[in-house]
């Protein structure tokens, strides 16, 4: 059972999948750092100066009446149950761009195939000049007319 688990784990494909989620997990990291970093604090301050993560609609109030907490982490720390669409909004916009940048790697990844499936192949075969019937390319000898094509 060890030595087909084995045989299992090292295989390319998963090998290959273990490194992809890796590297995804890694990119998701940068990317929501991009978001939360630098996307946002200029369309918060375009909002009035606010920060987007702090976008909340307010379910249950534990104490302090409506507009009590001035960020969600007063909201939480009060133990009010809250709605947070500005987060919400902020991992949509985190997935788009995990969602656009694999987009542009799996077209990129289709074009060099194409490119590569529109190369020409190598000729296989060539025609004897004698009676222009088609040959192997490593042919010295015509097999029809037996004419030297070296």
């Amino acid at each position: 059972m060890f030595k087909e688990f084995k045989e299992f784990a090292m295989k390319g494909n998963v090998v290959d999948m273990a490194v992809g989620i890796i590297i995804g997990g890694a990119f998701g990291t940068i990317v929501k750092s991009m978001v939360s970093d630098v996307l946002m604090p200029p369309i918060g301050l375009a909002l009035g100066g606010v920060d987007f993560q702090d976008f909340f609609i307010l379910l249950k109030d534990v104490a302090g009446g409506p507009g009590a907490y001035a960020s969600l982490a007063a909201a939480k720390e009060a133990g009010a149950v809250t709605l947070n669409w500005g987060m919400f909004v902020n991992n949509v916009i985190s997935f788009l761009i995990v969602a656009f940048a694999v987009f542009m790697m799996i077209k990129a990844m289709n074009s060099a195939k194409k490119q590569e499936e529109a190369a020409p192949a190598a000729p296989t075969t060539k025609d004897c000049p004698k009676c222009f019937s088609s040959i192997s390319i490593k042919a010295t000898r015509c097999p029809n007319c037996t004419s030297d094509v070296s």
